[in-house]
């Protein structure tokens, strides 16, 4: 199952600011990067724009893998 998060640096718009996420969300999430043929800051960058200011960008960044595989499976939102 998943291990401790490992925190990891990232810059967005020109700031520095650590994300603390499981491997597996970390994997998860360089891969839809990847996908979208984008920098893992790019698309850090725009789900921090999107988040409201009651989230914070780790879960921003959980809750953005979910509904990214979710969508992709055609799994409704209420699951």
């Amino acid at each position: 199952m998943s291990t401790r998060p490992e925190k990891h640096s990232l810059t967005l718009r020109g700031h520095r600011t650590s994300v603390s996420l499981e491997p597996e969300f970390w994997q998860a999430f360089r891969a839809i990067a990847a996908e979208k043929d984008i920098p893992i800051n790019a698309l850090a960058a725009e789900i921090d724009e999107a988040r409201g200011v009651d989230r914070g960008l780790a879960s921003a960044i959980r809750v953005y893998v979910l509904n990214h595989y979710r969508d992709g499976a055609k799994i409704p939102q209420e699951f």
